[in-house]
């Protein structure tokens, strides 16, 4: 039986290689590790399946500029899942505990670079259609996600969504 529970110091060196194994490069392995050290806002949370670390999630603080005021959400990702643990239903069981932790927490939006036809199912739509955008240019439309969690807080909202520094290396 999988469960999901916040990440420990005894975590790191597992998630560590299941970022390195679930992806092609090891930027999203290094960006974890980065958030990690950095960022005292992060969630990170694991997926265990008797005893033994199987996936990993991330969230971080994200921002956006408007209006005059500050308003900060969450970057959804990277979601990484050991390779032969792909496809059953693990990686849906960490977004939808993180989603979960953020709207107790008040967070009024989650982005993430994503397939829509994955991401829909737990709400996420693109960005655009809440006037809003990716800090970085060429990413395509259809994959720069959000999910609105606080109407309220994000009303008259919009503009660029800025993601942590960290970040950046993995996308130049």
């Amino acid at each position: 039986m999988i469960t999901v529970r916040p990440e420990n110091p005894q975590d790191i060196t597992r998630v560590r290689q299941i970022n390195e194994s679930a992806f092609e490069t090891l930027a999203e392995a290094y960006i974890v590790d980065a958030v990690r050290r950095d960022c005292p806002d992060a969630i990170s949370l694991v997926a265990e399946d008797a005893g033994a670390v199987v996936g990993q999630i991330l969230f971080s603080p994200a921002a956006i500029e408007s209006a005059g005021r500050n308003v900060v959400g969450m970057g959804l990702g990277p979601v990484a899942v050991l390779p032969e643990r792909q496809r059953q239903g693990i990686g849906s069981k960490l977004i939808s505990r993180g989603l979960e932790i953020l709207r107790e927490r008040g967070c009024p939006f989650v982005v993430v670079l994503g397939y829509p036809e994955y991401y829909s199912r737990f709400g996420f739509e693109r960005a655009s259609q809440h006037g809003l955008s990716c800090q970085w240019e060429g990413v395509p439309d259809d994959i720069f996600l959000v999910m609105v969690t606080d109407p309220a807080a994000m009303k008259g909202v919009s503009g660029a969504i800025r993601y942590r520094d960290e970040f950046d290396a993995a996308m130049y």
